[in-house]
């Protein structure tokens, strides 16, 4: 099992980071989290995750890097939950901090869940159910900052942000990364169209 990858940070886009290690290049997928924590160092570490699928046609062996332990072990409650694969855990930390995702599965806010792109109603409680109590009896818990106050789902347009982000996915974009940064532009310009939301998303994820 590999624990952490300790290298050169050679490539790094939102969603993957090529660590060389050894004069090995490891692929590792991540969250956009650990992109914004990476993303200006020339060295890093990041803890991991491997994925092996067997049994199928094809045979798989998928890396994911994670910038904190906390981050990683939130990534494995998440994928231990029925309905919740690896991508769609990913975005759930692409949207999220850490902390804030803590918080919202502690309060059972299934409103905010819900605003992850994929994530719908039943999916939302059963994360919520699944996950509360392993949160509050993990170290996890302690390390929320005190006072925290519970988030709300942000009031955007939603037919511009699902238009957009389904543009730039079609130009070849992650959608974790892409509905964040989508959901941002529209916060801070809620009455931007459709093409003047990909134009400026395109420069903030390239």
């Amino acid at each position: 099992m590999i624990e952490y990858i300790r290298g050169e940070l050679t490539e790094v886009t939102p969603a993957l980071a090529v660590v060389e290690a050894a004069g090995v290049g490891y692929a590792l997928n991540i969250s956009l989290n650990t992109f914004t924590a990476i993303q200006d160092k020339k060295d890093v570490k990041l803890y991991v995750y491997e994925a092996i699928m067997t049994g199928g046609r094809d045979d798989s062996f998928t890396l994911y890097g994670f910038s904190t332990k906390q981050e990683r072990e939130l990534y494995m409650m998440l994928i231990s939950v029925s309905g919740v694969g690896a991508n769609t855990a990913r975005m759930i930390l692409s949207s999220f901090t850490p902390a804030e995702l803590c918080n919202v599965i502690a309060t059972g806010n299934e409103k905010f869940l819900k605003s992850v792109k994929g994530i719908g109603l039943r999916t939302a409680q059963r994360i919520i159910v699944d996950l509360r109590d392993k949160i509050a009896n993990s170290d996890l818990a302690q390390q929320l900052p005190e006072g925290v106050q519970t988030v709300q789902a942000p009031d955007v347009n939603k037919e511009v942000r699902d238009e957009a982000i389904g543009a730039l996915t079609m130009l070849g974009f992650s959608p974790a990364p892409t509905a964040k940064v989508v959901t941002e532009i529209l916060k801070q310009q809620p009455d931007l169209p459709v093409e003047q939301v990909v134009k400026l998303a395109l420069k903030q994820i390239k």
